[in-house]
Order: C-alpha cells, then structure tokens, then sequence
C-alpha cells in the first residue's frame, strides 16, 4: 500500500468563490507547513491540534500566492486516516493550479482519480459500498437517488451484508468443527434447521435483488420516448413536463422533425424524454427520417408513451405504432379529451395489450398529468418507490455479487433436499459467504479495486 504523499485540486476547475487543494500522507502537514505562514508568523502546522482551521498565506519564498484558511487533520483523524491537510484558498483555475505546483515542488505527487477515497478504503475507514456511495452521491441525479446513496455512505449495505455474512460463516464453522470432531459436536437434526435458514436467506438476498430493479431506475433514470401522429399533442406533452416551451407547438401538422431531448423529474423518478417526430406515411424526406428515427428510439426504450388524439378517428398510422409498442413498457395517453370524441376506450382496449395502461389527458388544459405520473410508477416500482428503512442496491457490481450468492445458497437448498453429504454445503456456503464479500471489498482483487478507483473524480 503506498503511503507517499499526494494531492489534488479537490474542487471543479472553474472560477468560484473558494477552491480546495487537499493533501494526504505522512509528509503533508510538513509540505504545507513549508508553505504556509501563520498570520503571526509565530506557530507552524505541526503545532496546532488535530481538526483545527488557520488562517494565514501560501508563499513561494518572497512571493506571497494567496491568503488561505488551512484545515489540519491528523492521523486517524482525517477521511484517509492519514495525516490531512486541506488549503482553501480563492477559487480562481490560476491560483489554485498555482498552489497545487508548490504543493508537488515541496515533495507531494499528484493524485490518481479517487486515490483519497482508495486510501480511505485500504486503510479501513470505509468499505467499498461506501467508497462506491460517495461517487453516486456526486452524481446523483435527483433527490431520492441522493438520499439513497447518502444512506448507502453511512453504511446501510455494509451492515447488511455484514449481518448475512455473519449468519453464513456460523454454519460454515459448525459444519466443519462437526466434522472435524464428531464424538463431541453432533450433525443429527441439523440439515432441517439449515433448511429453514436457507430459506431465509434466499428470501433476503431475493429481496435485495428485488430492490436492484427500483435502485437501477432511481440512480440512471427511465429511458423514454414519446410516439405518435403528427399533432397528436406529443409536443405539448414535453413543454408541459418540462415546464417550459421546449418543442415547437402549432396546427400544423409535421412541426416535430428532428428528435427532442429533455431530462424531467417527476416526484423522484428522473425521465430521459425523447419527443419524436409524428408516425405517419409521408412522401417528405426530411419527415421520412424523422419517423426513422422515432421507431429506432422506441426499440431500445424502457417506456413508450403513445400519445393518442382521441378527436380524430384511428387509421393505419395508430395501427402500426400499436404494433411497434407491443411487448414494451408502455402508457397510452387518450389526448384532446376536452374534445368530442371519435375514438371508442372500449375499442381502443380490445386493441391494445392487455397491460398497456390508458390514461385520459387534455395536454391543452394540462389535466390527467398526475394520473400519467401514477402510471408511471405503477409500471416500474412494487409499492412506495424509496423508505426510510429499506436497504437499496444500486450498484449493477453488487447486484452481480447478490447472484452469485443467490445461485450458491440454491445450490445448498438442493443438496439438503437430496440428502447429500454435511461437506456439500460447507462448500457452497462458501461460495456464497465469499460473493457477499466481493460487495464489501473483502473477497476483491486488486486488480478490481484500481478499476473502480479509477473512475472517480480527481481530488477524490
């Protein structure tokens, strides 16, 4: 483990109020305290106590470079459980790249991405889902995702895996003590209780399973395209959700021509909308293409909302998007129902896959949104979409891990229901205590953890 001392700019590099360079490692109150003057010019970093903040300057010999506040943290005080020193300095690109230069001239290196949080890792101060969680709050997308993965940071999968681990690792030591001494320790009865702790194993890690479906749409968001004739109310639909006029709205049929993005929460649940041109037969070029690209979005969406102006009469336009919509995720809106119908719900019912959720909106009078908003989460969330007391998986490494698991512990439930031998299931069991391990960071390469690390941010 290398424990040289390195630093980064641990803010963006942009022109702001404050920047932060922060250093880690055995020499850094000694490199900053090269550096830095106290404003009394009488005490030096070494001497101040452990989560303390200075104010002073940064000097590169007569040079003063800027007026700082210095925050010292000593060992095991400090995220890296290393000595720490932070200087916030003013957040101009030149002044902070300034000071990083001095910092690396006086006997620091340059950080890799993520090398605080791996230190803080390899030291023992958090463990990987933690060190994975602090990523996933930086990029968190909305409020619920943020809360989730702030929950995930204060240890929430940790202590739950931790827990399962625990449970898995009694048996294997029993087995293996009961096999090891059998006079004393005896196996009568025993494959019936691990029967039932199998069971209940499988359903908990089946649950954390469960959970990695709403984590994945919570953290990444839901792809989603809207489809459609031409003035059916699709552009409508995304001013209204946007809450401003991002699509072109007018009579005339064929406005939409090239592809509209928008990314819009909505009550927690992030959407990638996609407003496509209207689906119809056109001898136009331009619009041709446009279509296109509409059906080439749809195949790979995770929801189709096919919206429906419900004032005209179906054609073969509504018919082959009803075909290109079957067996996908989808929500029908029954538009312009402030208009006088010449659509039958019934007929439209009879047409449509039985699951395909219907929903009436007027996007003109800005009614039935709640009602498509329900429908959204009734489609991809099994009751309240996050709470409190639920441990989320978010993370597709650890959902990888949790099927291993699963697959390992149904391995043991079938060979209890054959009857084979005690070594049988120690063996698996194994396999299963070992997969819950590679989510924590305890049964990981290192190969592994350089890869992870790598991902994140510089100063981080």
């Amino acid at each position: 483990m290398k424990t040289d001392t390195i630093a980064a700019i641990a803010t963006a590099m942009s022109h702001s109020g404050i920047g932060i360079i922060r250093v880690s490692g055995e020499e850094s109150i000694n490199i900053v305290d090269s550096i830095y003057v106290n404003r009394n010019h009488q005490k030096s970093l070494k001497n101040f106590m452990t989560n303390t903040i200075h104010y002073g300057f940064i000097c590169d010999g007569e040079d003063v470079l800027d007026e700082v506040m210095v925050s010292v943290m000593k060992r095991p005080n400090s995220f890296t459980t290393e000595d720490t020193v932070e200087i916030n300095c003013h957040g101009g690109i030149l002044v902070m790249n300034r000071i990083l230069e001095l910092v690396i001239k006086s006997g620091a290196r340059l950080a890799e991405p993520g090398e605080f949080t791996k230190r803080a890792f390899l030291n023992g101060r958090i463990d990987l889902s933690e060190a994975e969680a602090v990523m996933d709050i930086i990029s968190s997308k909305n409020d619920t995702a943020l809360k989730s993965s702030v929950k995930q940071l204060r240890g929430s999968v940790y202590h739950k895996i931790k827990e399962l681990r625990e449970l898995i690792i009694y048996d294997i030591a029993f087995i293996e003590s009961a096999l090891d001494d059998p006079e004393h320790i005896s196996l009568e009865g025993y494959p019936e209780k691990l029967g039932i702790k199998i069971s209940d194993l499988i359903h908990d890690v089946d649950n954390l399973l469960l959970s990695s479906e709403n984590g994945k749409i919570i953290t990444e968001g839901i792809n989603t395209v809207i489809v459609g004739k031409p003035n059916a109310g699709k552009s409508s639909l995304l001013n209204i959700l946007a809450g401003e006029e991002r699509a072109i709205v007018t009579d005339i049929a064929g406005t939409t021509r090239d592809i509209l993005e928008e990314n819009i929460i909505l009550q927690g649940i992030n959407l990638h909308i996609i407003d496509t041109a209207g689906i119809r037969l056109t001898e136009d070029v331009i619009e041709k293409i446009g279509v296109e690209k509409a059906k080439k979005y749809s195949q790979d969406a995770d929801l189709i909302i096919y919206v429906i102006d419900s004032s005209v009469p179906l054609d073969e336009n509504d018919y082959d998007i009803m075909k290109m919509i079957q067996d996908k995720k989808s929500i029908v809106l029954f538009n312009k129902s402030d208009l006088i119908s010449k659509v039958s719900l019934e007929d439209l019912r009879n047409l449509l896959d039985k699951d395909v959720i219907i929903v009436k909106t007027s996007t003109k009078e800005n009614t039935g949104i709640e009602n498509f908003e329900a429908a959204i989460k009734s489609l991809f969330f099994k009751g309240e979409i996050y709470s409190d007391d639920e441990v989320m998986i978010t993370n597709l490494r650890h959902k990888e891990a949790l099927k291993e698991t699963l697959e390992s512990l149904k391995l043991v439930e079938k060979s209890l229901e054959a009857g084979m031998p005690e070594d049988f299931y120690s063996i698996d069991l194994m396999n299963a205590y070992s997969s819950l391990g590679k989510i924590i960071g305890e049964e990981v390469s290192d190969d592994l953890v350089n890869e992870i690390f790598s991902k994140f941010c510089m100063g981080k």
